[in-house]
């Protein structure tokens, strides 16, 4: 019987040993590449690429101007990449300051506040954006710069399985953060929260005007949205 006592408190003591390891890492200890997979390929970050092929074979630069003639023939595709986040979800802002810290560890009191903070009121989308290429960019960054809410309203919402949406409240571009472009969102619906456990999924839709305007277009699967025990963006 004791030694059947001793194998159970064994097997307690292993299990106890399993669970304690299946802890998440507190966001304080992320390397920075749980840092990278946070913000790019999680629950609240994915990323957005987009090639375009146009000028992938060569065409002589016309000297009469143009955007080829302005710019240069890239002859080559050409990417970029967005990268889209729930800035109103604690990961994503834990991961923000992480990456911060990293870089000046003395910050990590000031950027705690940050980090931990519970968003009630709103949701809030960030959206930044990576090329090679400064010629692709630059127009990219130009139109970040001059949307505001009355170019952007309309085309501009999060989107549930059941099809209900709600449209951008607020459109802040980007300033000097390393976070990109904000896109704020009411939090309630009709009285009540706008995501739920059963909500689906949730998708990120924003449209910019004209023919070159930038598209994003991304889904989040809200069963999978949970942290530290609670639905979280």
């Amino acid at each position: 019987m004791k030694k059947i006592a001793l194998t159970v408190s064994i097997i307690f003591a292993l299990a106890a040993v399993a669970g304690a390891q299946k802890q998440a890492k507190p966001w304080t200890e992320w390397s920075e590449k749980e840092v990278n997979k946070m913000l790019n390929d999680s629950p609240w970050g994915q990323t957005q690429n987009e090639t375009n092929t146009s000028e992938m074979f060569y065409k002589p630069t016309s000297g009469s101007g143009g955007s080829r003639g302005e710019q240069g023939a890239l002859n080559q595709a050409t990417n970029i990449s967005y990268g889209i986040r729930f800035l109103s979800a604690r990961p994503i802002r834990q991961a923000i300051a992480r990456r911060v810290i990293l870089q000046n560890p003395q910050m990590a009191e000031q950027l705690k506040a940050f980090a931990e903070q519970q968003s009630d009121k709103y949701i809030v989308i960030a959206v930044d954006y990576n090329s090679a290429d400064r010629r692709l960019s630059g127009p990219v960054m130009q139109q970040f710069n001059s949307a505001n809410i009355g170019l952007i309203k309309n085309s501009t919402y999060l989107e549930r399985k059941d099809g209900k949406r709600i449209f951008l409240d607020q459109y802040m571009p980007p300033i000097n953060d390393g976070m990109g472009a904000k896109f704020v969102f009411p939090r309630m619906l009709d009285g009540k929260p706008f995501l739920d456990k059963d909500s689906g999924y949730i998708r990120f839709y924003s449209e910019f005007p004209g023919a070159q305007g930038i598209k994003l277009n991304m889904r989040f699967k809200v069963a999978e949205m949970n942290y530290e025990e609670k639905l979280e963006y």
